[in-house]
């Protein structure tokens, strides 16, 4: 035996004993049971009939906004907590107590005592009755963009500042009594137009009407020339109010300057007015070539727009857009209504869309530029890899439990966790229907489930991803792999047509996967892809392949930065006979 071994001993046994008085302590211990409890009614006023729905119950400890507006994935986020309501009846009270999970907090049980603004509200569901024969529950879009804070028709409830102590044996009761208004339609004007389509392959599938929407920025001269017929760019992005950054006055000089955390510029509004006269200057000018630019207004019961593709959850949105809403924009507005003359460009979810749509409709559409976006490679689905992580929140480790980053500047600081992205989205909608960033993924790419809500790619509350959905996904909505798969009959119709862009600190980690994308792109042949990829030295979300303009700026100016590239593109591609005159007055 080691010399001293006998005290080495001695104090382990002590040890020992000492972490076994400890252990026994701190399972002995009990939390402070939490009573405090909160019910939430709507009265008969605001409906006589039961509700279904979301219902949250919004508590922040600053007053200078209504907590509503509050709840997001930033370290400035205030509290949530949410709860499935089904046939709740008016004066009928949704009880929120330590069982009701919460965001950032998880349970009441865990809020400080204190004072704070508490506020309640309901985002509405309807039931639709699928084609398929089964029957969901979703919050349709009322001309919002899928915005529960400011849908129309939401009930919610005044703030109110309140002391809390969640070990108070305490019932708080919360009337819902506001409305949420309709919103107006948005005006016309000379250069600005709107189409409204009801789809019939939508109808089908959703089992009521469905509509699709454009905003049209017809050329300079439109009405004097009736005899041109225009090129058409489409710039896919989230829901439109209307066609924005373009102004036909000056910018206001009465204008109150704001400030931008995301840029850290003050004074960002009064930017963003002269860039958008800029581009009005721009669009009228002798010199300009003249197309139609649109705007497509496509938000549906899970999002604020559809991706733009088909879809086992969404229905045929791809179809819809592409042969029943363009064919009557080009009809309206004099389109050339030719697979040549139509481009796609769009950042983020739009340069998904952007990609996804000439990737799946590779001959009615004559090139994308496709700026920051979302994951074209699932093997880099931000920073997780569906098809060999286990897990979507932690690193595979048998000891260590490192969560994965979901949100960064370009410094590499991280503010927030995909955990934490996804824990909030559920406290805002079970099902996928938090109306938010990826749930919508998960009701695009995944399969339905027997419930009729789509498959989960991983446990919501866990992260254990699930190797089936990874694999439909897969086959179906991973980009990089579908041309990688289908080269050979997809190379030939796509040559000189992709353009991708990205900064290499993208905020989403989005850059990821265009580089993996790349990686295919560059030694692909017979034929060569003689298309574009481009990185943005240390730029975030969402770079588009300006290298001479800060972010803030360039973001202001897809419009001028990708015209001209259409019209080489044009020069190039355009098929003997094609009209290249009408619409160059």
């Amino acid at each position: 035996m080691p010399r001293n071994s006998k005290n080495v001993l001695g104090t382990l046994a002590a040890l020992a004993i000492l972490s076994l008085g400890i252990g026994a302590g701190l399972a002995t211990a009990e939390k402070p049971e939490c009573r405090l409890r909160f019910g939430v009614q709507f009265p008969v006023e605001r409906s006589k009939t039961p509700l279904d729905g979301r219902m949250l119950l919004l508590v922040s400890s600053d007053g200078s906004a209504e907590p509503r507006f509050q709840i997001g994935d930033g370290p400035n986020t205030q509290m949530a907590f949410g709860l499935d309501v089904d046939g709740l009846k008016p004066g009928e009270p949704a009880v929120f107590d330590r069982a009701a999970f919460g965001y950032p907090l998880k349970s009441l049980a865990e809020l400080p005592a204190g004072e704070y603004w508490v506020q309640a509200l309901l985002n509405r569901y309807e039931t639709f009755h699928l084609a398929s024969g089964r029957a969901v529950k979703l919050p349709p879009d009322k001309g919002e963009g899928q915005r529960w804070s400011a849908k129309p028709g939401n009930l919610y409830s005044q703030p109110v500042k309140l002391s809390l102590d969640p070990t108070k044996d305490e019932l708080i009761r919360i009337v819902i009594d506001q409305e949420i208004p309709a919103i107006p339609d948005p005006p016309e004007t000379k250069y600005i137009k709107h189409i409204k389509i009801q789809s019939e392959r939508l109808t089908k599938f959703w089992g009521r009407p469905m509509y699709l929407g454009a905003h049209v920025l017809v050329p300079e001269g439109f009405d004097q020339h009736p005899e041109a017929r225009y090129p058409m760019i489409i710039n896919h992005g989230h829901f439109p109010y209307t066609f924005d950054g373009f102004r036909e006055t000056p910018p206001d000089p009465d204008l109150k300057p704001d400030y931008s955390p995301r840029f850290r510029i003050s004074g960002y509004n009064r930017i963003q007015q002269e860039y958008a006269y800029e581009f009005y200057k721009y669009w009228i000018a002798k010199e300009m070539p003249r197309f139609l630019i649109v705007e497509i207004q496509h938000a549906n019961p899970y999002y604020d727009d559809s991706y733009a593709v088909n879809s086992a959850n969404l229905g045929p949105y791809g179809d819809a857009i592409t042969y029943e809403l363009i064919p009557a924009i080009e009809k309206k507005f004099r389109g050339l209504g030719q697979g040549w003359a139509r481009f796609l460009y769009g950042g983020s979810t739009g340069g998904w869309e952007a990609l996804g749509v000439q990737v799946f409709y590779p001959d009615e559409y004559n090139g994308c530029w496709a700026a920051c976006p979302d994951p074209i490679d699932f093997r880099a689905y931000t920073i997780v890899n569906i098809y060999e992580h286990k897990n979507a929140y932690y690193v595979d480790s048998r000891w260590k439990k490192t969560p994965r980053p979901g949100q960064r500047n370009y410094l590499g600081e991280v503010s927030t966790t995909v955990e934490e992205s996804n824990h909030r989205e559920l406290v805002m909608g079970t099902h996928s229907r938090s109306g938010d960033q990826y749930d919508i993924w998960e009701a695009v790419f995944s399969p339905a489930g027997e419930d009729g809500y789509p498959k989960r790619i991983w446990d919501k509350m866990t992260g254990e991803i699930d190797p089936s959905v990874a694999r439909y996904w897969q086959e179906n909505y991973d980009l990089r792999s579908i041309l990688e798969r289908d080269w050979k009959t997809l190379g030939p119709k796509l040559k000189g047509k992709i353009h991708i862009y990205c900064g290499d600190m993208d905020n989403f980690y989005l850059n990821n996967a265009v580089y993996l994308t790349e990686d295919f792109l560059k030694n692909t042949k017979d034929p060569y892809y003689d298309g574009e990829v481009d990185y943005g030295d240390r730029a975030e979300h969402c770079w588009n392949g300006d290298h001479t303009r800060p972010n803030a700026i360039s973001r202001l100016r897809y419009h001028q930065m990708h015209i001209p590239k259409i019209m080489a593109r044009i020069e190039k591609s355009a098929p003997a006979g094609a009209d290249l005159t009408s619409w160059r007055y």
